[in-house]
């Protein structure tokens, strides 16, 4: 279980990896999906697990639904869609 603090900067962390995903997804000349994917799926577990400390219902369900798509975004590219 994280202490308070640490679930902190572990949430800042994943919101930092999301935002950069963002920006880079609307910058890229050419996006790398797997990149792009691996950015949003660790970024959403981070928050998720500062979300275990300091609960919010509207939160989790949007970084659990944030994850699952990037798992799906994953899977494709890793079975040879997008690259």
């Amino acid at each position: 279980m994280l202490s308070p603090v640490a679930a902190n900067i572990v949430g800042l962390i994943g919101s930092g990896l999301m935002v950069i995903a963002y920006a880079y997804s609307n910058m890229a000349a050419k996006i790398n999906f797997l990149f792009f994917n691996l950015l949003n799926l660790v970024g959403s577990l981070m928050l998720i697990a500062s979300l275990t400390v300091h609960f919010n219902i509207a939160s989790m369900a949007l970084e659990i639904v944030w994850a699952i798509i990037a798992i799906l975004g994953l899977a494709k590219v890793l079975r040879g869609g997008k690259s």
